[in-house]
């Protein structure tokens, strides 16, 4: 304690405050601690917050839209390849895609991932190509949906 300074009445401790040149009744840590958050700084960690978020929100977005289009491949890819072995296992193609499941060529139709249902659509052959040409059937499918992909192109193209 400084040469001079008095303590306090009620024999608490005090921190002696170095501008004005007296003992303060609290330690300065506790006062700052019981104070809180200005105004500002809580502006400043929200204002961090949202521009991580403005950040993260479309990278989230996008991967979800890039892991839908994989799977929509995938599920294309799938059932060509059934309708394929389907055709060339009967001689004739399938005249659904209940066939295939039916046959069990795949156990499940699977959801078109942009729809989110099984509601495919199919492409019948040509007569004219068919390999049985009295019983003509589907010979590829494709996304019902009409929206457009990340690279441009509608989905009920690919």
């Amino acid at each position: 304690m400084p040469k001079g300074a008095k303590r306090l009445p009620h024999g608490g401790g005090g921190a002696w405050h170095p501008g004005s040149g007296r003992l303060c009744p609290q330690p300065l840590s506790r006062a700052r601690r019981e104070r809180g958050f200005t105004l500002l700084e809580l502006m400043i960690v929200i204002s961090m917050i949202l521009i991580l978020m403005s950040i993260a929100v479309p990278m989230y977005t996008q991967s979800v839209v890039r892991a839908r289009e994989s799977v929509l491949r995938q599920d294309l890819f799938t059932l060509r390849s059934v309708i394929s072995q389907y055709t060339l296992d009967k001689a004739k193609a399938p005249q659904g895609l209940e066939d295939l499941k039916t046959a069990g060529y795949i156990r499940e139709i699977p959801k078109d991932p942009m729809t989110n249902e099984a509601n495919w659509e199919v492409v019948q052959e040509d007569v004219l190509l068919a390999v049985d040409q009295t019983e003509p059937g589907i010979s590829d499918v494709k996304s019902a949906s009409n929206l457009v992909s990340s690279d441009g192109t509608a989905y009920s193209t690919w």
